[in-house]
């Protein structure tokens, strides 16, 4: 019970802290392993200008970039993790992300092509008691300000399959949203990247902004 206590004291007070930064930014986590992790370097800007219009929040012009095993990482309500090939968090890493979660800190995953084997072993070093659930369309994530009642949508064809959000949880809430075969970051870049549709960019921005809008109302 003391542990519990102590464990949504610290949420409280470093949701506080992140209510008060007037330079709020989404940051991307720089990992290791020869991974891009730079991959899609306009997405987050176009997300938080999109939030910014559409949830009024009030996010700064660019992202931040940080490492896993920064303290920096906690100026952050928000991580978020991409690219095509391997990832490796060292021991430090795991433990200062592991407080990270259990500070109120959550993490976005989105795997752009080729991330998947790699980013689920190295999230079992974080919570090795735990795989990742698959979440239902009803979940609230799906229903902020923007209503997917068919679940996460579909960005970028891979494998010609499904799209599924997957998370982690610590004490029932959740910690880490992993979107997978549907590559949701990639609709938040400028649209001469990928040349993708006003409607498919709209639907990638609109489950972007509901990811933040979850954080922010859980």
């Amino acid at each position: 019970m003391k542990r519990l206590f102590l464990f949504f004291s610290l949420i409280l007070l470093v949701n506080t802290i992140w209510a008060q930064n007037s330079n709020l930014k989404i940051g991307l986590l720089k990992y290791n392993g020869g991974g891009d992790w730079y991959a899609d370097p306009t997405a987050l800007p176009n997300l938080m200008r999109f939030c910014n219009r559409e949830l009024n929040t009030n996010f700064a012009a660019s992202n931040g970039t940080v490492e896993p095993g920064s303290i920096e990482v906690f100026k952050y309500p928000i991580l978020h993790l991409t690219g095509h090939g391997n990832v490796i968090f060292s021991p430090a890493e795991c433990k200062n992300l592991k407080l990270y979660f259990e500070a109120g800190g959550f993490l976005h995953i989105d795997d752009n092509y080729g991330l998947d084997p790699y980013i689920r072993r190295e999230m079992k070093k974080i919570f090795p008691d735990q795989e990742f659930v698959e979440l239902p369309a009803s979940h609230p994530i799906f229903h902020q300000k923007f209503d997917f009642p068919n679940g996460l949508p579909k960005i970028h064809e891979h494998n010609n399959k499904r799209p599924q959000a997957f998370g982690l949880f610590i004490y029932d809430r959740l910690v880490c949203l992993y979107t997978y075969e549907s590559d949701i970051s990639d609709g938040w870049e400028d649209p001469a990247v990928h040349g993708d549709s006003p409607d498919i960019r709209q639907k990638a921005l609109e489950m972007g902004a509901n990811i933040v809008s979850f954080v922010f109302s859980n």
